[in-house]
């Protein structure tokens, strides 16, 4: 059951909802406080099924993280990552490649200290404060450098992030600014919501959402999602609908219908010589 935390950090603002807090709730963390709480149950007013589209958004996670590390893959830059609990990019790799190093990147303060007390025993893997809007301060830190060698291919991942950054911010020199600073071969995994399906209700539940979180939100298309994946090359089955991307598991409690997740997926490579752009 969720709970408020004893403590802060001096700088966060612990009144007003954080995404990666209301996703620990969706999740059923109790890494949340009361605001995170109260926007949260508001927004599962218009989309009622958040909690099961946050599982299948944390499952996608887990099952690119898998098959990249299968493929080779031993570091990750994870972007936006909320707190590395149940699932997280480290657990998975590790079952596969007990050295795999991570850096966990977050713009929350709170998530970020938390994140902090339960990796500290963790070699090898990194939490780091900072705004993935700022690429070269992100990959200019010192979490970075102990932790990651950008001259190989690394994983880098920005899972359920992208639709926080606003089309003034432009989000797809963003995503071209870690494609470029990563080694040929390295990978981006991407999950996207869209408002392909149900645009006046996605409408809606943007509304509630921008209405008191940290970071507003920004449905997407099919179309302009693949776009921000430009200068990759797409991985089998493509940019998907997130239960669609190389699932494992018959079981889908909302019965497979893929417009009530309005969530997209791929996972894609630099290739050698990038593509034009």
């Amino acid at each position: 059951m969720a709970q408020d935390a004893g403590w802060s950090p001096q700088d966060a603002d612990v009144e007003r909802p954080s995404p990666a807090r209301m996703y620990d709730y969706f999740l059923g963390g109790s890494h949340n406080f009361a605001p995170d709480r109260e926007l949260a149950e508001r927004y599962m007013q218009v989309l009622p099924d958040m909690p099961e589209i946050a599982r299948a958004n944390r499952k996608f996670l887990v099952r690119a993280v898998r098959a990249l590390t299968a493929a080779g893959v031993d570091q990750y830059l994870d972007l936006g990552s909320g707190l590395p609990t149940q699932g997280c990019t480290h657990e998975t790799a590790r079952k596969i490649n007990p050295s795999a190093r991570v850096v966990y990147v977050d713009v929350d303060p709170v998530t970020v200290e938390f994140g902090r007390s339960l990796l500290d025993t963790t070699s090898g893997v990194e939490i780091l404060h900072a705004d993935l809007r700022a690429p070269q301060a992100v990959l200019d830190s010192a979490e970075v450098a102990r932790c990651l060698d950008l001259s190989r291919p690394v994983g880098v991942l920005m899972v359920a992030m992208l639709h926080f950054v606003p089309d003034t911010d432009d989000p797809a020199a963003l995503v071209a600014a870690y494609r470029d600073a990563s080694a040929p071969g390295s990978h981006l995994v991407v999950s996207h919501a869209t408002s392909d399906y149900h645009p006046e209700t996605m409408r809606e539940a943007a509304s509630v959402y921008n209405s008191g979180a940290t970071h507003g939100m920004n449905f997407r298309s099919r179309a302009q999602i693949g776009a921000l994946l430009s200068g990759y090359e797409l991985l089998e089955p493509g940019l998907v609908d997130v239960i669609r991307w190389r699932p494992d598991d018959d079981h889908d409690p909302l019965g497979g219908d893929v417009s009530r997740y309005n969530l997209l997926a791929a996972v894609a490579q630099k290739p050698s010589v990038v593509l034009a752009t």
